[in-house]
């Protein structure tokens, strides 16, 4: 093959003439803009027609009428021919590779027009395009080519956002990853580059080879792909949905409800390690009849977007857009999350955009520039987590996020989302020392560029997937989180409340001889409880990196260690808030969560964990039956301290009622000794009934109660007409009820 011009070569018609520089870019694949060399373009009375075809031994033009154009090979791999008409219809290629051998049919991908529509390219480039996913990454579609009575060809279109880029190539197994043969062209100003590949589909695997200004070419995932390979591989992946939803009733019926006074009460799950082994499918049917019959209203998966390395749980997030290939395809999760609603269960998401991590093939300097992060490494490196930050500043970096959101939302029907690290997102000073941090342009601390985009973000959620919730995992004091951004708030529907869970862990922690000093530990809570909307959890976080499991984290020997978790379960279950467990806790899980050894299920042979299970299916069986336990968590008429200062016995007891009045009594008793006569004030007199006491024999305890149901006297007590002897069990809890609202 020449590397030069060969004049000799020449069609006898017309040839649209180029340069050296121009075809030498075209033949390796470097030219911004390929389609306007190659393809059919129509010059002096005629149609010059370009094709790339290295190692071809002849190439020729064929035509719809059944005409053949033989080409010349003009340059490096170039080949050129100069058809006698113009209004040329659509053409396909013959290619012969070696002599003798029978031609090859094939279609020229530099024929066709750019399958993203200007619209698209101007939302993109004003960052407001808020379905992203449909318009950039790798889609299945038929396509027409150029040229009057076109056949629409089958292929599969490939668009991707690098304007820094010099270049841009499709590689993959279709082309034997050689970038040259599929140079993306420049969209303009958008910073798009594009290319419609004739003749492949589903299950193809890619990357884009990017050129970047310093001349290095980078193969890198896309950022937009929809599945990817399963890791270690890194390769992206064409797919396509065939799924049909079945959850119509269960989406307008969360339309319909209010999240903040209906119950939710999550069960987190890392799902590759709740039963290892089990992907998508299987966990449709098993994790589905568990949480059903643990009676929890939603489960939380830990972030399911592909990641690289399964030790980061997920929160290190290479494919954004592309459901972990680890457990199935993106319709086996659908499946999952369908199977999950149809048995009346709510799906919420770990959400990462705080930061990504570094790996060269991925995100980072993804055109060999710093694109979705900031390039100064105070604002643009996590100290703690050694990954990148990104610049919600730039507008098309924060449609990348915002659409992300909505992509989860509403390709897979997820009904809440989980925000990872907004405190990290929220101070320019998170983790930094003085002089390793740029202050706004106020001077302040605060980071307005993702306080900006967390605003969109939760604002755009609510306005395109109605009834969904979006949470906060934030542990500083930042006002509004859960306020609405028309009031200059975050607009998230609950915030994870921190203070709560390190509050209480470290008072369970504490010997219960010393826990009389530690009181407002538990009760302190209840100062702030209606200044947002409170999630409690007891997540993943708490029992890992040499935490422990819950069990454990309470003193004394095995019975009083699932004594404190039990009484602590309950007393989660009717405080204010609503409630998240991590699994395994709600067996009393002995050991730290380990992602590789899954969870110790054969626990459940004995009586301490069994019990422990069971109390929590009670603890949401109760909530299910009396409102009083979830309806008001944000109204301060829906609670009321009865003994809230008593703590010489480590005890508490408090009233919670639902809309119409009708009250739950709690008594949690955190001493490990019973408390016999101990008169506790009740709201009305008459019968009551012990619906759950934590120290039942069923779920492990000593069994000190009151047989189920007490009497309430006419003695006044701390300010109440009403007043009970109660026997309230060590390290136990016990919930009373008035005796008129089992009989309604």
């Amino acid at each position: 093959m020449t590397t030069t011009p060969d004049p000799a070569a020449r069609p006898s018609g017309p040839v649209m003439p180029l340069g050296e520089h121009e075809l030498g870019a075209t033949a390796t694949g470097s030219h911004h803009e390929p389609h306007s060399v190659l393809g059919a373009h129509e010059y002096e009375g005629a149609t010059t027609v370009r094709a790339l075809a290295p190692l071809a031994h002849a190439v020729d033009v064929l035509l719809p009428d059944g005409s053949r154009h033989p080409m010349e090979h003009e340059y490096d791999g170039i080949w050129v021919a100069s058809v006698p008409q113009t209004d040329l219809p659509s053409h396909r290629l013959g290619v012969t590779w070696s002599e003798g051998s029978e031609p090859v049919v094939l279609e020229n991908p530099y024929r066709f027009l750019p399958t993203i529509g200007e619209l698209d390219l101007h939302l993109i480039h004003e960052g407001r395009h808020e379905e992203l996913w449909r318009a950039l990454g790798s889609h299945v579609r038929a396509v027409h080519g150029e040229g009057e009575g076109a056949e629409a060809v089958e292929g599969t279109s490939f668009a991707v956002w690098a304007p820094n880029a010099r270049a841009v190539q499709v590689v993959g197994s279709f082309n034997g990853w050689d970038g040259r043969l599929h140079a993306m062209r420049s969209l303009g100003v958008s910073g798009v580059w594009e290319l419609f590949v004739p003749g492949i589909g589903e299950g193809e695997t890619y990357k884009y080879r990017i050129l970047g200004a310093d001349s290095i070419w980078r193969d890198k995932a896309d950022p937009m792909a929809r599945f990817a390979e399963v890791p270690p591989a890194t390769g992206s992946v064409v797919t396509t949905s065939t799924f049909e939803w079945t959850d119509e009733h269960w989406l307008a019926e969360r339309a319909s409800r209010q999240p903040v006074s209906s119950r939710m009460s999550i069960y987190e799950v890392h799902l590759a390690s709740w039963r290892p082994g089990l992907g998508y499918r299987e966990l449709a049917t098993e994790l589905t009849d568990y949480v059903r019959e643990m009676g929890f209203t939603h489960v939380e998966f830990m972030p399911v977007a592909e990641h690289p390395f399964g030790g980061s749980w997920g929160y290190q997030v290479t494919g954004y857009y592309a459901p972990t290939s680890r457990l199935g395809s993106p319709d086996e999760l659908r499946h999952l999350i369908d199977t999950l609603h149809g048995a009346g269960i709510g799906v919420i998401m770990d959400w990462v955009p705080a930061h990504f991590p570094k790996d060269e093939w991925a995100l980072g300097r993804f055109d060999g520039t710093p694109l979705y992060e900031h390039a100064d490494p105070r604002r643009g490196e996590h100290p703690d987590w050694g990954t990148y930050i990104f610049d919600t500043g730039r507008h098309e970096v924060r449609n990348f996020l915002v659409a992300n959101a909505c992509y989860w939302l509403e390709e897979f029907h997820v009904d809440g989302l989980r925000v990872d690290a907004v405190a990290s997102m929220l101070y320019r000073d998170y983790s930094r020392e003085d002089g390793q941090w740029v202050p706004n342009h106020h001077g302040g601390r605060e980071d307005l560029e993702n306080i900006a985009f967390l605003q969109e973000t939760t604002a755009t959620a609510y306005k395109r997937a109605p009834g969904i919730v979006m949470i906060a995992e934030e542990s500083t004091s930042f006002p509004g989180v859960t306020r609405p951004t028309d009031t200059g708030g975050l607009g998230f529907g609950f915030k994870w409340n921190m203070g709560w869970m390190h509050d209480t862990l470290e008072y369970i922690g504490e010997d219960p001889v010393h826990r009389q000093h530690r009181h407002g530990e538990l009760t302190f809570s209840m100062v702030y409880q209606y200044s947002e909307n409170f999630v409690l959890p007891l997540s993943h976080d708490e029992v890992v990196h040499g935490k422990g499991s819950l069990l454990r984290k309470a003193p004394g020997d095995d019975w009083q260690q699932a004594a404190t978790l039990r009484a602590y379960l309950t007393f989660q279950w009717t405080h204010p808030g609503k409630q998240l467990v991590f699994m395994g806790t709600e067996f009393a899980q002995g050991t730290e969560w380990s992602e590789q050894a899954g969870l110790p299920w054969w626990l459940l042979e004995y009586p301490l964990h069994r019990g422990t299970q069971q109390l929590v299916r009670d603890l949401n069986g109760l909530q299910a039956e009396f409102p009083a336990l979830y309806q008001r968590d944000q109204d301060p008429g829906g609670f009321e301290w009865l003994i809230g200062d008593d703590a010489g016995r480590n005890l508490l007891s408090f009233v919670r009622r639902d809309e119409a009045g009708d009250p739950v009594v709690a008594v949690v008793n955190f001493s490990a000794q019973p408390w016999h006569e101990y008169r506790i004030p009740l709201p009305e007199g008459g019968v009551w009934l012990e619906v759950l006491n934590s120290d039942a024999p069923v779920y492990g305890g000593s069994g000190v109660g009151n047989l189920g149901r007490v009497h309430a006297e006419k003695l006044p007590q701390h300010g109440r007409e009403h007043s009970v002897r109660l026997s309230v069990p060590p390290l136990g809890a016990v919930l009373l009820v008035p005796e008129r609202l089992r009989e309604r």
